[in-house]
């Protein structure tokens, strides 16, 4: 019975070694081969200023063959896990929002990577998550506002300009190059500070009027430059170190999907990401992503809102009680799409996939 089961070992292993070799060649043959993408160790560069981190899957995604074609433009979570192209150039781009002109509160995040595709070889564009424009914020100081009563203030770019009101609290938001700040009273406009702006920057700038007259009989103008607030980026790590030893310890470094099936053997490690459906068998290829649900044992997790193969998920197993309550979808179909941090074991294999046993803890996003 051991030399069988040996045996049988040995066969499927070859089987699979040969069914990728003969997908490779068939490819090769086609002279086609597989572009992908994914956010490089989810690592964001952001300022202080930009407030909550955006969420990569409503990233608008666009992949562009080297003539400009467009092969797929929509968002990032809804995007299909890998295509089938000619061997070549293509360019995958990413962006949180679109920026076009100077606007308040508007930080742009993305990327923009060029793949070189070769015949039956699997290439992937890794995408980061940083602020691709700069800001200026302005403090206003009160003998300014005694001085200048009638005075206007206006942000200028190549681009556009914004009138950055004496209470306005944003901060403005503009492409990286030469901001001017300009002063209008009486109908006429004097520039009182220009300042090239770096990607990832944002600069504290503060105006006063001192006691005091210059020839005119008007106060003297200050303009200061508060370097100690002038950000320049820190690094978020979402997702961990992608299966290195520290990272999932905390919620905070929770890995997300494809890292931790890169960590199999790890316990008590954190896992993040979307509830895309359950329903699993062993033998099965996809996941069941519709209501209704008849398992309560068991859901998959994914990096993307919108995947449905199996081998790309992570299957974690619901333990009878509380965590089973919370979360099985035959109650709570509701649940699909939403994102979970889930505390656990990662294991080689459940359900024909890398799982996630002994729940220890969990929260729903």
């Amino acid at each position: 019975m051991v030399k069988i089961k040996h045996f049988l070992r040995l066969f499927f292993g070859a089987a699979a070694v040969f069914f990728a070799a003969a997908c490779s060649d068939f490819l090769g043959s086609r002279g086609e081969g597989e572009l992908c993408w994914r956010f490089d160790k989810d690592v964001y560069v952001k300022t202080k200023a930009a407030g909550e981190i955006p969420d990569t899957n409503d990233f608008r995604l666009e992949v562009l063959d080297a003539k400009g074609k467009v092969l797929y433009s929509g968002k990032y979570g809804a995007s299909p896990e890998s295509l089938l192209v000619g061997a070549g150039s293509y360019t995958v781009t990413v962006r949180s929002i679109e920026f076009e002109k100077p606007a308040f509160a508007s930080p742009q995040f993305g990327d923009t990577q060029v793949v070189i595709v070769k015949a039956g070889e699997r290439s992937s564009a890794r995408l980061s998550c940083k602020m691709l424009n700069a800001g200026i914020r302005l403090q206003v100081n009160a003998d300014f506002l005694s001085a200048y009563p009638k005075g206007v203030l206006y942000l200028r770019a190549d681009d556009g300009k914004l009138m950055y009101g004496y209470s306005e609290k944003r901060i403005a938001f503009f492409h990286p190059g030469p901001v001017s700040l300009l002063l209008n009273d009486d109908g006429q406009d004097e520039t009182l500070f220009t300042r090239s702006l770096a990607a990832q920057e944002v600069l504290t700038v503060g105006i006063s009027a001192p006691s005091g007259a210059d020839g005119e009989g008007k106060a003297e103008l200050s303009i200061a430059v508060d370097t100690s607030k002038t950000w320049r980026y820190e690094s978020y790590v979402i997702g961990g170190d992608s299966g290195g030893s520290s990272g999932g310890s905390e919620r905070e470094g929770a890995l997300d999907v494809n890292a931790a099936r890169n960590a199999v053997g790890r316990t008590g490690v954190w896992v993040y990401g979307y509830i895309v459906g359950g329903d699993l068998t062993s033998g099965g290829a996809s996941v069941k992503v519709k209501a209704p649900f008849n398992k309560k044992t068991h859901l998959a997790l994914a990096s993307r809102a919108s995947t449905t193969a199996k081998n790309a998920c992570i299957a974690v197993e619901l333990t009878a009680g509380k965590l089973r309550d919370a979360l099985n979808l035959v109650d709570h179909p509701e649940l699909v799409g939403h994102t979970v941090y889930i505390k656990g074991d990662i294991v080689q294999a459940y359900f024909g996939t890398v799982g996630l046993k002994k729940v220890s803890d969990w929260s729903l996003e």
